[in-house]
C-alpha cells in the first residue's frame, strides 16, 4: 500500500471539484500539496481553509507552457521534489461540431492534453527519482466518442494513448502511470464548459444530484493511488459503455445516441 503522508502531491485544476476534493483528502492524509488554478481568489479560499497546512497555491493557466513550468518550479522551491503529479485540470463542451467554432476544439485540447503534458515534461524527472507516480483524470469520452463533445472526446482519446505509452516507457522505472475515467461527476466542468462559440455555457444539462459527488470520485482516486492501480473507470454507466463500446460499437452507437438526443436535438 502506498502511503501519501509527508508525500509532495501536485494537483492542477485544485480551485473546486474533483481537484479541489483531492486536495481535501490528501491534506487530510497528511501529504504535502501544491495546487493551481485559474482564479487565484477560489485558491486563496482554500489556502484559508488549511491554516499552518503544507499547502501551496499558484495561479496559473495549464493550456500555457510557461505557467505549467513556473508552478512545477515553485513547488521544487519549497518542497524540493515532487512524489505524485495528479494531471485534474480539464475543460469540457456542449455542441455540435458542424455549429462550432474551432477556437473551442483549440481550447480544449491546450487545456485537457497539453496543459497535462507541459506540467509532466517539467515534473517527471522528480518523480523519476521518487519512483513516484503520474496520474491523469481523464474520461469514458477518452474511450467512446461522444455527441456534442467532439473536441472533449478528442482530447481524452489522445491523453489515454499518451498515458499508455508513457507507461510502456516507465514499465520498468519504478514509476507507476495510471489514467481515471470518473464517467458524469457533479462537479463545475459542465457549468464552465464551452458552447459552440467558445464561451461557458453557465449552465449543466444533467441532474447534478444524480451523478457521483466529486468527494465520492476523489475517495476512489485516492485508493487507486494507494493501491498503484494502472486504470480505472468510475460509475456503472461508464463502466458499461466503455464494455459496449468494445464488444458490441454498433450497439453502443445506438444507445450513447439514444442518451444525448430526444426526437433528434441534443438534450444532454
Amino acid at each position: 500500500m502506498y502511503n501519501v503522508k509527508d508525500k509532495v502531491v501536485v494537483v492542477t485544476g485544485g480551485s473546486e471539484g474533483i481537484g479541489k476534493a483531492l486536495v481535501d483528502v490528501l491534506l487530510q492524509k497528511g501529504a504535502k500539496v501544491a495546487t493551481c488554478g485559474r482564479d487565484y481568489d477560489k485558491l486563496y479560499v482554500l489556502q484559508t481553509q488549511y491554516p499552518g497546512k503544507p499547502l501551496l497555491i499558484y495561479a496559473a493557466d495549464v493550456s500555457r507552457q510557461i505557467d505549467c513550468e513556473n508552478f512545477i518550479n515553485e513547488t521544487i522551491k519549497l518542497y524540493g521534489t515532487i512524489d505524485i503529479l495528479v494531471n485534474n485540470a480539464g475543460l469540457s463542451m456542449r455542441a455540435l461540431f458542424s455549429e462550432t467554432e474551432l477556437e473551442t476544439l483549440k481550447r480544449l485540447m491546450d487545456v485537457n492534453f497539453w496543459g497535462a503534458v507541459y506540467c509532466t515534461k517539467f515534473a517527471l524527472p522528480y518523480i523519476l527519482k521518487q519512483k513516484g507516480q503520474l496520474v491523469s483524470v481523464s474520461s469514458v469520452a477518452g474511450y467512446r466518442g461522444l455527441p456534442g463533445r467532439t473536441g472533449y472526446s478528442a482530447s481524452k482519446h489522445a491523453l489515454n494513448g499518451w498515458m499508455e505509452a508513457l507507461r510502456t516507457e516507465l514499465l520498468y522505472s519504478g514509476v507507476n502511470v495510471m489514467w481515471v475515467c470518473p464517467g458524469f461527476t457533479s462537479s463545475n466542468i459542465r457549468n464552465a464548459a464551452l458552447n459552440k462559440n467558445a464561451e461557458p455555457q453557465g449552465e449543466s444539462p444533467l441532474n447534478e444530484k444524480q451523478l457521483m459527488s466529486a468527494e465520492e470520485c476523489a475517495a476512489h482516486i485516492m485508493e487507486a493511488i494507494e493501491k498503484r492501480k494502472r486504470t480505472i473507470v468510475l460509475t456503472t454507466q461508464g463502466k458499461e459503455t466503455v464494455y459496449l463500446n468494445k464488444i458490441l460499437p454498433a450497439l453502443a452507437d445506438k444507445l450513447v445516441y439514444r442518451f444525448f438526443y430526444k426526437k433528434g436535438q441534443l438534450v444532454n
